[in-house]
Order: C-alpha cells, then structure tokens, then sequence
C-alpha cells in the first residue's frame, strides 16, 4: 500500500527531492545546489547534465535517509524552473548547448525585430505575452539560428526542445532508451509557442520563430500519467505531475477558486492569482498564463506578474559584495538600522519584469548619503522584494476588478519576518504564511498524487492547508503612500540604461 507521494523541484539554484505523506506534510527531503554560469554580461547558462545528476543524487539521498521501500511511494510530480531552455540529441541525451536560463538577455534582439512590427504586445491574444527575453520560444530561436546545421536535425526530430520540466521527464522515462518527450500546459504556456485557447502548438508562431514542431514535446495535462521510471532509485514509480514551479505553487497553497492569489518568494518572485475557466488579456503588464490542467477537466488559467530579482539580490550581497556569509544574516543586518535611510534598490539585473517590461533597464540605488551604511543598504534589498509585489498586485486589482484580501506566501524568503512586516505594510494586506511553506514541491506532489488516486479530488487538499503565521500591516497609509511614490520614481531612473 502506497503511503508517500515525491516531488522532484528543480529550481534555478538548486534541485530537490522531496517525500510527503497524505496530509501533505513533508516527510524527507534532500537538495543539491548547481553552478550559475554567467560567460557574458547579460548571459545566464546552466549545465543540464550537472541538473540531471543533481536530481538523480537527490533522489538517492532523500531515499537513503528515509530508509522506505520505494514501492511505498504511489508516484512522482516535478516542478522546474520555467522558461530555462534545453535542446539535445535524441540519440545520446548530449545537450547540443547549455541550458539557456530564464533570467538570462541574449535574446532580446530577437524581440526587437519581431516588435518592429506591431509592438511588444503582437503576440499577447495569442499567447498571453509580452514580447520579451523571458520566454523559452526566443531562446530555441537563438540557438537554431547561431548554430545553422542543427536545424536539419531539428526538422527531422533528431534534437528536442524543453522547458527542465520536459528533459527531467525524459531522462526519468528512460533518455535515449525511449524516454518519453512531454511537457504540460502550464510550462508550454511560458514558450511563446502555445495558443491559450486550444492549448496546443500555434503553427503562425512556430513559423515565425522558425521552430520546427518535430522537435517540440507533447503538451498534456499536469495532472496524468506520463510514463514509468526506467532506472535509477525510482525504478517503476509512475510520472503523473507536471507544473511550473510557480503554478505548482499556486496548486500546492489550494488557489483553487477565481480570485485567490499566492505569491512566492524565491531567486525571482511570482504573483499568480486564479481567474477561472477563461483567460483574462491583461492591460497592465501582467501576463496570461495556465494556472493548471487536472486530467480531462479544463483548464484553470490564472493572471501572473514575474519579479525577475528578489532573492536573487539577497545571494548578490552575499557572493558579489561579501556582506553577509549566508542569506539568513540579511535579516539580522537589517535590523541594525530602523529604516533603509532613504534609499531605494531598483535590482534591474536583467531589465524589468512585471509591469514594466523593460529589458533596457539596469539596477540603480538612488538618494544615497554619506549617512548610509551597510544596514540600510540591507533594508533597501529587502524593502525591494515588498516594493516589487506592491506594483504586480496594483496591476492585479487593475485587471481583475477584484482587490485582493490577503495575500498567501510562500517560498525561502517568508521566514524572514522584517521582509513580511514591511510586505504587509506596503501592501495593506495581511501576509499569511501556510504551515509548508515549500508548497512549489507540494504542489508537485498534489498533481502526480491525484493521477492516481492517491487523492480523489482537488477540494480533498484544502483540509491539507494550515495557517502558520499571519502577518498584519500596521504602518499608516499616509507614509505607505510617501515611500511607495519614492519607489516609483526611483523605478523611473533605471529605464532605458542600455542603448543598442
């Protein structure tokens, strides 16, 4: 008898494994960080065999420190980081090119060209976007059209394209010994290649991408049976989750009624808020994308607005400045000053993301003194993260005429109470932290559990969620008001930085 359902949650930084039980408590888990590579300003590259490794490492060492017999285990979800792009030989699993990583810019001269013609917004009804270098549909692009002879083989089906989802699943499945070649709704809907109202390929936006369709994956549903693992320490356990890590999220924190939204924390941050049956076309910045697809059922989409730097400012003080030694001394660093002493953090690395969707901008830190320390500094990088979300759930009331209530979170950061405080007053909301907190894994585990029957049906879940803490705001609304139109402006001063 099955007891346990696992998740593989392969981050931008990390891969984990995790195990939970019926109530959905985590019951093992073990993780494994990869190597950022960085070969160009603008260029973010992971190793896709240091990936697959990583995920197989974490496998056997979540398993050998549970010491339960892997029959226990009823199947397996996973959850990736999105957009990262993938594209490899058939025949060998050899990558033909490093994973090209979402956060990564090369593309965007891609995106100019085909903006040349109907603005950042051509493709939006179609496909829910903007144009911009996020998606994976521009990074397969580059790769085809810096590397010629590969498009024969492309066309032939010899190479394959994925988001991590799909190269993970193939590898599980068996890799060049039939590994099955799928991906799900929710990460097709993050290519640019997807129409949102059929949910399959668009063959306008493969031709004008010049992506060949024999080499792009099965789009299915996130919640079903893919195939088996072949090998390995999973060996037999079904695949029967597929979500983005974000809508994972959203399905691991029970969003399952139009207009309940979760946000998560992590080395990007991502508001997702659950709008039904029907796309809604965002006027302000924020993206359409697939919240989740149950089996046959049909599909929840869901209002999304991307923050492309938040924790991945907190790892940029620590590695690049060497102000603090781990990610948690931020906190206590920033609660040696009572405020960020006037300064704002605008961390545009690489461009803007929701709502602006600038890739021309670059991080700025405005209205320094001589007064600012490394204390204020701290309390910028984090008030940053709060200010960031404030903008997205702006758009979000905009778009969905609904104003959020409270706000569920999620994600690494969310133990980090400063943060949470100041996020409730910037917000004016309360910020509720669930009991898991890694709700991106459960989520994971909710849709390959549910394929078989682990779990009947997705309301069964909610009586799996538990409120941990709550936080409520308590700043006045004339000085949430003051900092907020400071924000703004220092916003404005990062735009149109680089000049092609």
């Amino acid at each position: 008898m099955a007891k346990y359902v696992a998740a593989i949650d392969q981050g931008t930084t990390s891969t984990r494994f995790m195990v939970f039980d019926h109530s959905g408590k985590v019951v093992g888990y073990d993780q494994k960080e990869h190597e950022q590579i960085y070969p160009k300003p603008g260029w973010v590259e992971h190793d896709p065999i240091e990936i697959w490794q990583a995920t197989q490492d974490v496998i056997k060492g979540a398993l050998d420190k549970l010491k339960i017999d892997v029959k226990e285990i009823a199947a397996v979800g996973i959850t990736n980081q999105r957009e990262t792009t993938v594209v490899w030989e058939k025949a060998t699993g050899k990558p033909v090119f490093n994973a090209i990583v979402w956060q990564d810019t090369r593309t965007d001269q891609i995106c100019n060209e085909l903006a040349k013609d109907g603005g950042q917004d051509r493709f939006r009804t179609k496909v829910g976007l903007p144009l911009a270098t996020y998606f994976s549909g521009m990074k397969a692009k580059w790769i085809l059209d810096n590397h010629p002879e590969l498009k024969e083989k492309a066309e032939k089906g010899e190479i394959l394209f994925g988001n991590i989802d799909t190269w993970v699943i193939w590898n599980l499945t068996g890799g060049p010994r039939g590994g099955v070649h799928v991906t799900d709704v929710t990460n097709a809907s993050r290519t640019f290649m997807m129409n949102l109202e059929t949910l399959d390929w668009d063959p306008e936006m493969l031709a004008i991408l010049g992506i060949p369709r024999a080499m792009l994956p099965e789009i299915k549903a996130s919640s079903q049976v893919y195939g088996y693992c072949k090998g390995g320490a999973l060996d037999g356990i079904p695949v029967a989750g597929d979500l983005g890590d974000q809508q994972a999220a959203l399905f691991g924190q029970t969003c399952y009624s139009p207009g309940e939204a979760k946000n998560t924390y992590g080395t990007g941050c991502f508001m997702l808020l659950n709008t039904g049956n029907k796309p809604i076309q965002s006027k302000n910045g924020l993206l359409t994308t697939l919240g989740y697809k149950i089996g046959n059922e049909p599909a929840v989409y869901a209002l999304e607005g991307s923050i492309a730097i938040t924790g991945a400012l907190v790892q940029w003080m620590r590695d690049n400045l060497k102000m603090i030694e781990k990610s948690s001394d931020i906190e206590m660093l920033a609660n040696s000053v009572e405020d960020s002493g006037g300064i704002y953090f605008v961390p545009a690395f690489s461009g803007l993301f929701a709502p602006y969707w600038k890739s021309d901008a670059r991080g700025a830190i405005v209205g320094l003194t001589r007064y600012i320390n490394g204390g204020h500094l701290a309390r910028a990088v984090l008030e940053a993260t709060a200010y960031q979300t404030a903008e997205v759930l702006e758009a979000m009331n905009k778009d969905s005429g609904v104003d959020l209530t409270a706000l569920k979170v999620d994600g690494g950061m969310v133990f980090n109470e400063t943060l949470m405080q100041f996020q409730a007053d910037i917000l004016g909301v309360p910020v509720i932290r669930p009991t898991v907190a890694e709700t991106t894994a459960l989520g994971a585990a909710y849709a390959a559990g549910l394929a078989v029957g682990f779990w009947e049906k997705v309301e069964d879940l909610r009586v799996n969620w538990g409120k941990d803490k709550e936080w409520l705001p308590k700043m006045d609304p004339e000085t949430r008001a003051k900092l907020y139109k400071g924000w703004k402006k220092a916003v404005t001063r990062t735009f149109d930085w680089v000049e092609n």
